[in-house]
């Protein structure tokens, strides 16, 4: 059955291809209203209801835009609701997560020397956290509403850094930033499916019954709104961060994570400034750069890597020691140590490179046979690795490793019946 790996890793990639098309329609859509929101003029002849304009040019032509800030008179012909992005960021996004993390917990969930429990256990552990983030965020949204927005601001981001300590004391570093990250789109995407929408749907009911609309509802959904423009950047760093051990895999991994918050915050209020058009708050952009070089530095001191305590990267789980015991494992596992090893070591050789590329290590038996499936992707049914086959790996070497990976799992095959 080593079709499966093959058809699995490209339901990975269906997966993920989809998850960023529609995280791109979400965020390329929020920003634009947030811009759009921001940048609105008011000027005497306005139509009664109606906040403010902007007039815009794109693609060869004029858009002239009017926001009426509760609702217009009557209900318009034609409406087109902003909903179905967010939605699908969030379904595209938690079915990546089930195919990564939730079926490959043993090696990219769960690190036993930081919680050890089974894959049923940390996944519980995973959809609950998600769940409880919202409930947190939403209870605080509305116990702070009408008073301190500042307070507001503080007590959600002191929730944020405690998340982001206690993921790194549930899984693996690479789990727990990737967790922080579908802990905040979470929120964002509840906030759209319970808060946003839900509001625009009561007035556009009042609108239908011939009632005035509460102006409370169009207030709260923007509240729910600006926390996700903010939230925005930190969620994509995270998301990207799997590819890069010096922030996933380092001593004060959940400190870097913390901070990537308030970089988000440094950014989007240029942004926000420059679209209100209140000048150019260019220490902005200086406390983002310090923020960053901050972030490099706690991600080498005091070490680089912590490899006794990252399960992903020292512990083998269970369902991979088949490949160990396999008859071809001797000459597939020479050609992993003298192509592959120079580079996923815990001290890399190779020049340039400080940390093992995605954290993975490739230097003992136990190591190489955890990652069986991964080298037999990259390294035997294509040639992702080694990159642009600088250590010269052969084809038959290539058809070795093809040959051990699919023996192992034929040989289990066989067992099993």
């Amino acid at each position: 059955m080593y079709e499966f790996a093959i058809a699995w890793d490209w339901l990975s990639f269906a997966a993920r291809w989809l998850h960023v098309i529609t995280a791109i329609a979400w965020i390329g859509s929020s920003f634009y209203f947030i811009a759009l929101d921001l940048g609105l003029r008011q000027r005497v002849g306005l139509p009664e209801g109606a906040y403010g304009e902007e007039w815009q040019v794109h693609g060869g032509g004029f858009y002239h835009i009017q926001k009426y800030l509760v609702a217009p008179a009557e209900m318009p012909e034609h409406l087109t609701w902003f909903k179905w992005e967010s939605y699908m960021t969030w379904i595209s996004g938690f079915a990546l997560m089930c195919i990564v993390y939730y079926a490959g917990a043993d090696l990219y969930l769960i690190d036993p020397a930081v919680l050890d429990v089974s894959a049923p256990v940390a996944i519980l552990i995973s959809i609950a956290s998600l769940a409880l983030g919202w409930v947190i965020y939403d209870f605080a949204c509305k116990a702070f509403l009408g008073k301190s927005d500042t307070l507001l601001m503080v007590f959600l981001y002191a929730v944020l850094v405690l998340m982001a300590w206690g993921y790194t004391h549930l899984f693996t570093g690479r789990a727990a930033f990737l967790h922080l990250g579908a802990f905040t789109a979470t929120v964002m995407s509840a906030n759209v499916f319970m808060i946003i929408i839900p509001n625009q749907k009561v007035v556009v009911a009042d609108l239908i019954a011939g009632r005035k609309p509460d102006p409370k509802y169009g207030q709260i959904a923007k509240q729910r709104s600006t926390h996700n423009n903010y939230l925005t950047l930190p969620v994509i760093f995270l998301m990207l961060s799997n590819h890069y051990p010096l922030a996933f895999a380092t001593e004060f991994n959940w400190v870097i994570a913390s901070l990537v918050f308030l970089m988000g915050v440094t950014i989007r209020h240029w942004f926000n400034t420059r679209h209100a058009r209140k000048g150019n708050p260019t220490w902005t952009w200086l406390a983002t750069a310090i923020i960053f070089i901050i972030i490099i530095w706690l991600s080498t001191v005091p070490k680089v890597l912590t490899g006794e305590s990252d399960g992903e990267m020292a512990v083998v789980a269970p369902a991979f020691e088949r490949f160990a015991a396999n008859a071809h494992f001797e000459e597939a596992r020479d050609v992993v140590l003298s192509r592959c090893s120079m580079c996923h070591a815990q001290e890399p050789v190779w020049e340039g490179i400080i940390v093992p590329p995605k954290g993975v290590l490739l230097e003992t038996d136990a190591e190489i046979a955890a990652q069986a499936r991964d080298v037999y992707l990259q390294a035997g049914r294509s040639h992702a690795m080694p990159p642009a086959n600088i250590t010269r790996m052969e084809p038959s070497e290539r058809q070795m490793l093809v040959a051990w990976f699919e023996s192992a799992v034929a040989s289990k095959t066989e067992q099993s019946k």
